[in-house]
């Protein structure tokens, strides 16, 4: 008892009637950008999320040098 593609082609025409095609259009332009937008937000969040990771790797590969370098001198004097 689901919906058949006719009862869809209905709906569609009387949508189409109602609204007008260029109404629709712009709702489709709209949520077309938003979801551009949406996407875009999302990769730069990862892009950060990448960053931030590389630069607390790096800090602590800066932190892991400088005390095996302490240990050193202190082994050496």
């Amino acid at each position: 008892m689901g919906i058949s593609i006719w009862q869809l082609l209905i709906v569609l025409g009387i949508v189409v009637l109602l609204f007008g095609t260029k109404k629709l259009r712009n709702i489709g332009t709209d949520l077309g950008g938003a979801v551009r937008g949406f996407k875009k937000s999302m990769a730069d969040e990862d892009q950060n999320q990448k960053k931030e990771s590389l630069d607390q790797s790096e800090d602590g590969n800066v932190y892991e040098a400088a005390r095996t370098e302490s240990a050193d001198k202190k082994t050496h004097s």
